[in-house]
C-alpha cells in the first residue's frame, strides 16, 4: 500500500512538472515580428511665417524579422494630414511618414499623429509643434510715392 502511494506521488509530481515547463514555455513572449523604429517622434517646426512649407517628415525603419505594415494613419485635426506608404515595409527597409501642417493658420500649435501598425505595440504618436507667425504690417502704402 505505502508503494501505491508513493508510486502516486511520483506521478503526480512529474505531472504538475511537465505541466509547469509547458506553460512557462508557451508564456515566453515572441521576439520575431516587424518592428517600426524612428530616428524621432517628435518635430518641432520653430517660428515660422504664415503659409510657410507644411511639410515635415519622420524617418523610420522596420528593424523586426517580418513585413511592417501601416494600416492607418490619423492627424489629431483636420490641419494636421499624414501621408503614410501603404505596401509593407521589408525587413530592414526604412521609410517616410510626411506630415503637412495647415501652416495659414496663425499661433502656436502642438497635434498629433497616431499610426496603427501590425508591430507589437499597435500603436504610436508623432508629435508636431511650433508657432506660425501674423504676417507683417506693410509700412506706409503705394498712395505715397
Amino acid at each position: 500500500m505505502k508503494r501505491l502511494f508513493g508510486l502516486v506521488a511520483l506521478v503526480l509530481i512529474a505531472i504538475s512538472g511537465a505541466r509547469a515547463q509547458a506553460e512557462a514555455t508557451s508564456e515566453a513572449p515572441s521576439m520575431g515580428g516587424p518592428v517600426i523604429s524612428f530616428e524621432n517622434t517628435e518635430i518641432d517646426y520653430g517660428t515660422i511665417q504664415q503659409n510657410a512649407e507644411p511639410y515635415r517628415e519622420f524617418n523610420f525603419t522596420n528593424t523586426g524579422d517580418a513585413p511592417l505594415i501601416i494600416s492607418n494613419a490619423k492627424g489629431s485635426c483636420g490641419c494636421t494630414v499624414p501621408e503614410w506608404p501603404k505596401e509593407p515595409i521589408q525587413p530592414g527597409e526604412s521609410n517616410v511618414i510626411k506630415v503637412r501642417y495647415a501652416t495659414n493658420r496663425i499661433g502656436k500649435f502642438s497635434k498629433t499623429v497616431t499610426l496603427t501598425t501590425n508591430d507589437a505595440e499597435g500603436t504610436h504618436v508623432l508629435r508636431i509643434k511650433g508657432e506660425v507667425l501674423k504676417p507683417a504690417e506693410e509700412n506706409g502704402s503705394d498712395s505715397n510715392r
